[in-house]
């Protein structure tokens, strides 16, 4: 019997995501920033297997059957596990972090680290660009930036900076991703450059998936973006925001509207006996 395979088809990655840059020079800022973006829009965020009653796969076959042969996507292990084995491919230098999410939070209120991002050095580059395409909010990196304090970033139609805050614990200092959202700067969520082991992302993602306190166990969350917009799903709420801001929204009907739209609006596919959830 042959042994499993560790390593990603990145031919077929780079087809899913739609991006036919020259891989043969040594990494650079250009092709991060190019394959961030690509993957954050040709692959949706969601959250269908834990509503569904199970735990995604945090496996790099799992993920590539997954993520990038099947029209589906996923939440932010499953989003950030694959790019890392994508950019490490291509050469780059990827540490996995974890991050406490504070959007929706009450002001003061600590919830657990339960979000992956990732820190990535480039050779031949002193500063390090945070890379995130699984997070799931309108907030989100368009393409990876340098963490670096005090600085607004454009990305795309988006703009984004780090702050500094003091750790609690007299630690290093925490770093806090802010989006510029509705006229005002938003916290995201809030991180320490203490590496995660991929073990420690296998607990957290058992934890997300499984706990009855977790959101993704009651109501469908799904995510994609594009240069022009943004859609989001949140149970039967479908909202269309444009890069300039403007707002639609709209309920859908049924479960069946629901597993229409996934297909035309999002790109994601289901068995055709999927029953979702009231």
């Amino acid at each position: 019997m042959e042994p499993a395979r560790t390593n990603l088809d990145l031919d077929a990655y780079l087809a899913r995501i739609g991006w036919t840059g020259d891989r043969r020079p040594a990494p650079t800022v250009e092709t991060l920033r190019a394959v961030h973006r690509a993957h954050l829009m040709s692959i949706p965020f969601e959250n269908l297997e834990p509503l569904l009653g199970s735990a995604p796969s945090l496996a790099l076959p799992d993920l590539e059957a997954k993520l990038v042969r099947s029209r589906r996507g996923g939440y932010c292990y499953e989003h950030n596990m694959l790019l890392t084995a994508a950019l490490t491919a291509l050469g780059f230098g990827v540490t996995g972090l974890s991050g406490r999410v504070r959007v929706g939070a009450a002001p003061g209120a600590v919830r657990p680290r339960t979000h992956m991002l990732l820190l990535v050095e480039i050779p031949g580059e002193e500063r390090r660009y945070v890379a995130d395409v699984g997070f799931g909010s309108i907030g989100s990196l368009l393409e990876a930036v340098p963490l670096v304090a005090g600085t607004e970033f454009h990305d795309g139609t988006r703009r984004h900076r780090y702050i500094r805050e003091p750790h609690p614990g007299g630690l290093e200092d925490l770093w806090v991703f802010q989006a510029f959202l509705d006229g005002s700067w938003q916290d995201q969520y809030a991180f320490t450059r203490e590496p995660c082991h991929p073990s420690d992302y296998v607990v957290i993602n058992w934890y997300v998936a499984t706990s009855p306190r977790s959101p993704f166990q009651h109501s469908l969350y799904v995510q994609r973006a594009t240069l022009d917009r943004h859609l989001s799903l949140s149970g039967r709420t479908l909202v269309e925001t444009g890069s300039d801001g403007t707002r639609k929204e709209r309920q859908l009907a049924d479960s069946d509207e629901v597993l229409a739209v996934l297909a035309t609006d999002f790109c994601i596919e289901l068995p055709p006996d999927t029953v979702l959830p009231d």
